[in-house]
């Protein structure tokens, strides 16, 4: 008996963003971490913020513990406008001051083309870090929006480049 196959029509969704995220533990208090803001965080995607399209935990790894997502946005500016609101807003602006002992990446793929990758505090190479050059996080490399469009980003950031850096760096 032949497998039945179906594949999905996208064209309702030309602007569709998927986004892989994970935070992984890198010292014991990065524990505590983890397991702190992961309620706040996973009740507002139960919220279904304009946009989300479908939400999905992930568990990369138990070893050191590594939890994350699997998100379908409809575009990038809808997933802008939530990272730049609470709760999200305020995790990420404590989580950017101090990281609490974990690691936080994400890789957003569109499908218009393009493809973008952060990678914070992550102590060993995960997804496209492992194979090609990491640079720094600076100028149009900053933001989503810079590094896949070579734009600003449609929304001010949650800490601009200018306060995140320390200017005599």
């Amino acid at each position: 008996m032949r497998v039945h196959r179906t594949t999905v029509d996208l064209d309702a969704y030309p602007d569709l963003v998927m986004i892989l995220l994970g935070m992984r533990v890198r010292t014991p208090r990065g524990m505590l971490r983890l397991l702190g803001v992961g309620p706040k965080l996973y009740r507002s995607h139960a919220d279904r913020p304009d946009g989300l399209l479908l939400h999905e935990d992930i568990v990369w790894s138990m070893f050191p513990p590594h939890w994350g997502a699997r998100q379908y946005w409809r575009d990038l500016d809808s997933l802008e406008r939530w990272t730049r609101s609470d709760p999200h807003r305020q995790w990420w602006g404590e989580f950017l001051r101090d990281s609490g002992g974990t690691g936080f990446w994400h890789e957003a793929y569109f499908r218009r083309g393009g493809i973008d990758a952060v990678y914070d505090d992550m102590s060993a190479s995960t997804g496209l870090a492992a194979f090609a050059p990491v640079v720094a996080a600076r100028g149009p490399m900053f933001s989503t929006r810079g590094r896949v469009h070579g734009t600003p980003p449609a929304v001010p950031p949650v800490i601009s480049e200018s306060n995140y850096y320390d200017r005599n760096e």
